[in-house]
């Protein structure tokens, strides 16, 4: 709970509840679905410690789960419709022409066979293989705070080329198989159609090396700082003539006297410092907007490398910035599932998957924009739970 709050902080939580539930009730065919919505709601955000069908059923004061299952499995209400209030909802309150678009899958560990998308996949949530879903979100990383703003669940080919297990699953025969990039880029170009206020993008390796996502976001002139693996190839200019080379050829020859002790952020340990230095690349195509980053970590030397596609006057300091601004997705993961249940769901249908996963984002967003209205702190870690 967030300490030393009062009355009219309280009951202000509970008036901008009800806009939450205002907001999306048009979603909604039928007015119990749309009670039962705001209900769910509540117990995500309540303090609950395991937010599974029956904790919320009881939150809600109902005997079963049954009227938390039909939401989410049958009831008919549009859950891209609500997401899009979602969206709505973050530029409203967190709007920032600075803001950084963050990309990033985190997964859901699951046991059998018959969960959407389940498989023996990798889970950055165990660190190693494991029997999980795995879903790809888009994080609005903003001054005043960092939330969800889009999700989509990532389908292994295993599953799209089996159509009798899609179908048992409730997975359409419109839907194919995506990469996790691909997915990615439906979610930016999404954000970006409706004009979602924000000057850059970031991600990691999986969606650094995607050249397709790339050049989709050069086209937009969406500027972004991407993480590359080591073996990633550039046109840079060697021996005064521009030629193909790996990134960590490139970062083995910078000078010792051009890396720069610089801070990505600050952490739960303080300023985040690295050394970092910055080459230029792609010197035909837009002289001054397209360069290899690259971080060297104090204690052992190891290096990091992100392209960056960015506006001429971008300095080495505002490269660095966003490439630290990443990790507000990984925050939002760990808020996600700690505070609003984000991976204590108990549903197997696609369809189901994304009504949870959605309300949860829209919990985590009026935990966000409340804790910023509350605290008045840009970017606040204090918590504040509704009950």
């Amino acid at each position: 709970m967030v300490e030393d709050v009062s009355v009219a902080e309280v009951e202000g939580w509970a008036v901008g509840l009800e806009e939450v539930t205002w907001r999306i009730g048009p979603r909604f065919s039928r007015p119990q679905p749309r009670a039962q919505a705001g209900a769910y709601l509540r117990g995500l955000l309540s303090g609950v410690e395991r937010k599974n069908g029956w904790t919320l059923a009881e939150q809600a004061g109902d005997q079963t789960p049954d009227a938390t299952q039909r939401l989410l499995n049958h009831a008919e209400w549009d859950a891209d419709g609500v997401r899009d209030d979602l969206r709505e909802y973050v530029v409203e309150y967190l709007a920032d022409d600075d803001a950084v678009l963050v990309i990033d899958e985190t997964g859901f560990l699951k046991k059998g066979s018959k969960s959407a998308g389940v498989a023996r996949q990798y889970s950055g949530t165990a660190g190693r293989i494991e029997n999980s879903q795995i879903g790809v979100f888009l994080v609005y990383a903003a001054a005043a705070g960092r939330t969800f703003i889009d999700r989509e669940l990532y389908l292994p080919k295993a599953w799209t080329d089996d159509r009798a297990r899609c179908a048992e699953a409730g997975i359409g025969p419109e839907v194919e198989f995506a990469t996790k990039p691909e997915l990615a880029l439906r979610m930016l170009i999404r954000a970006l159609d409706a004009e979602v206020p924000a000057g850059w993008v970031a991600g990691d390796e999986v969606y650094g090396q995607n050249g397709a996502l790339r050049l989709a976001l050069e086209e937009r002139r969406m500027a972004y700082v991407l993480a590359v693996p080591v073996n990633q190839h550039v046109i840079a200019t060697i021996d005064d003539r521009p030629a193909g080379t790996r990134v960590d050829a490139l970062s083995a020859a910078v000078p010792e006297a051009d890396w720069q002790r610089l801070s990505a952020g600050v952490g739960a340990k303080g300023h985040r410092l690295y050394d970092w230095a910055r080459i230029p690349i792609r010197s035909l195509d837009e002289p001054g907007r397209y360069w290899l980053l690259v971080r060297r970590r104090l204690t052992d030397g190891e290096l990091a490398h992100y392209l960056c596609f960015c506006p001429a006057q971008a300095s080495l300091a505002d490269l660095v910035g966003v490439a630290g601004r990443r990790w507000a997705i990984e925050e939002s993961f760990e808020t996600g599932k700690g505070e609003v249940g984000l991976d204590q769901y108990q549903v197997r249908r696609y369809d189901a998957w994304y009504r949870h996963i959605t309300l949860a984002c829209w919990a985590h967003a009026f935990l966000t924009v409340t804790r910023a209205a509350t605290s008045g702190e840009k970017g606040g870690s204090r918590t504040c739970t509704a009950s």
